[in-house]
């Protein structure tokens, strides 16, 4: 595949490069990409596709005195049409030519000429980051404008894409999925502990260009900038999104006979306002389509989170959900008045990813104009050190019938529903034993609080609120705030939970 670059340059290749290609691509009419793929390519089943794996001996670098290694992943199933993948060293750019040497086929077979023409559809990042001198996959780029980071001693989880265009705008309106088309990725000399890849984004409506720094770590961090133009009417743009997995937890409770406690890739969606305050929304798989808008004006962070990595909240030793990381996204610079939008698709079963939360602005540039937002994304385990260190955190959040324990002791289920919230932290856990804690509860108008109880939990040296309400219309869903405070100081976040409609 021909570079948009064409002939190599003797300058430093720089973003200002690629963004010149997206402007210029903003201007073309979009041509949507065609299949290249023949039959035994394109007619072959998942389990079929996943045979074809690159050869440790052949990734690209494995004769190079740097600790990176590139593979890729070839052509199949719906990844129908190559990406074009080049190579920076020193300013010049080198295309990486497609060769099929670089795979072990898994025992396919098919005419070689099959492949003469086919390219790549993604490629896959190594660096050895849980033992010398082995090098284990830490990044992902394959479909659309998808990628995934993982850090030492994790496993994939959820996803980050370079842009959203109109999710869940409106029933029976397609979203549309921008893809890169083409990357550009530096070789990185012997001393660099990090990589530094460069992509071209085209869709029908949009264009972009995107500048990655992938630093690998306990936890990994992936710089991010990004220079968007507009080739025509967005409904909904959704900057810096993320795309997760939520079929059940404790909040809703265990579906079916099932031996897994908890079974996501994230659990709750946190949010850091430019104002200073901090929200955890607990996720749902929703019966119908849902959609919380969160005002946010030059937002400090926000992510999805997979808060609680102890084993038994997942009890799952094929899927190791307790290994999936977080991803947090740190804007750069002002964003101005926007919010933080949170999609929940109904899902059946775990194969779908079905939570999607991104920024939207208040407004978007004319077309011509660039849209600039940077970023910081937080590949990590440790939720905790996300929050400032005055600041409590939700734990848990638990759901239950409700009941009230009658004079014999006997509980009797009342017709309502039960919340348990633990919140814990330093923050908590320093207070004295007289300190005097409140919890501030707000309840929609289509439910009614009936009990709002504190207490401590010594178990986690910190407070568990209970609060009990009895839902007026269940069609309806029920939209709940409660927050610990010290007289008139905020002690933990704000615990923003919606009760789903039935």
């Amino acid at each position: 595949m021909l570079s948009l670059l064409g002939a190599a340059t003797a300058s430093a290749f720089t973003l200002d490069d690629v963004t010149a290609r997206a402007r210029t691509l903003a201007d073309r009419a979009y041509q949507a990409p065609v299949s290249n793929l023949p039959p035994a390519f394109s007619k072959m089943q998942f389990a079929d596709y996943l045979r074809i794996q690159p050869r440790r001996d052949q990734f690209e670098w494995h004769d190079r005195d740097t600790p990176f290694r590139l593979a890729f992943y070839h052509q199949g199933m719906h990844f129908s049409t190559p990406v074009g993948i080049n190579e920076v060293v020193d300013g010049q750019v080198h295309e990486i030519k497609y060769d099929p040497a670089k795979f072990d086929f898994g025992g396919m077979s098919f005419d070689a000429n099959t492949t003469r023409n086919l390219g790549y559809a993604g490629f896959r990042v190594l660096y050895p980051i849980n033992r010398d001198g082995v090098h284990d996959e830490i990044m992902s780029m394959l479909g659309a404008s998808y990628f995934r980071v993982i850090g030492k001693g994790q496993v994939y989880g959820l996803s980050a894409r370079g842009l959203a265009l109109d999710t869940a705008w409106k029933d029976g309106m397609a979203e549309e999925f921008p893809r890169f088309r083409e990357f550009w990725i530096e070789r990185p000399k012997p001393q660099d502990r990090f990589l530094v890849i460069y992509a071209l984004m085209d869709s029908p409506r949009a264009t972009g260009a995107y500048r990655f720094v992938l630093r690998p770590g306990e936890d990994a961090v992936l710089d991010v900038e990004s220079r968007v133009f507009l080739r025509g009417q967005i409904n909904k743009l959704g900057v810096a999104p993320l795309t997760s997995m939520f079929l059940y937890g404790p909040n809703q409770g265990v579906r079916g006979n099932n031996f897994r406690p908890a079974l996501h890739d994230s659990n709750g969606l946190a949010i850091h306002t430019g104002s200073g305050e901090w929200l955890w929304r607990p996720l749902n798989n929703p019966r119908t389509l849902s959609v919380s808008s969160f005002q946010v004006t030059d937002p400090k962070g926000f992510g999805l989170l997979q808060r609680g990595h102890e084993f038994s909240r997942y009890e799952d030793l094929a899927d190791r959900y307790d290994l999936r990381p977080s991803a947090w996204i740190e804007p750069k610079g002002n964003w101005g008045p926007g919010k933080v939008e949170l999609v929940e698709i109904p899902t059946a079963d775990e194969t779908n990813d079905n939570i999607v939360a991104f920024w939207t602005p208040d407004v978007v540039p004319p077309k011509g104009q660039p849209m600039r937002h940077d970023y910081r994304i937080h590949w990590t385990m440790n939720e905790p050190a996300l929050i400032e260190k005055d600041v409590g955190w939700v734990k848990q959040t638990l759901r239950t019938d409700g009941e009230i324990r009658q004079a014999n002791l006997i509980r009797h289920l009342d017709g309502s529903t039960a919340l348990i919230v633990d919140f814990e932290g330093p923050v908590l856990a320093r207070l004295s034993p007289d300190a005097t804690v409140g919890a501030e509860v707000s309840v929609g108008d289509n439910a009614e609080l009936i009990e709002n109880v504190l207490q401590r939990n010594p178990a986690i040296q910190g407070w568990r609120l209970t609060l009990r309400v009895k839902v007026k219309d269940p069609k309806r869903p029920v939209e709940m705030r409660a927050a610990l405070v010290e007289g008139k100081r905020a002690l933990t976040e704000t615990w923003s939970y919606q009760l789903p409609a039935r």
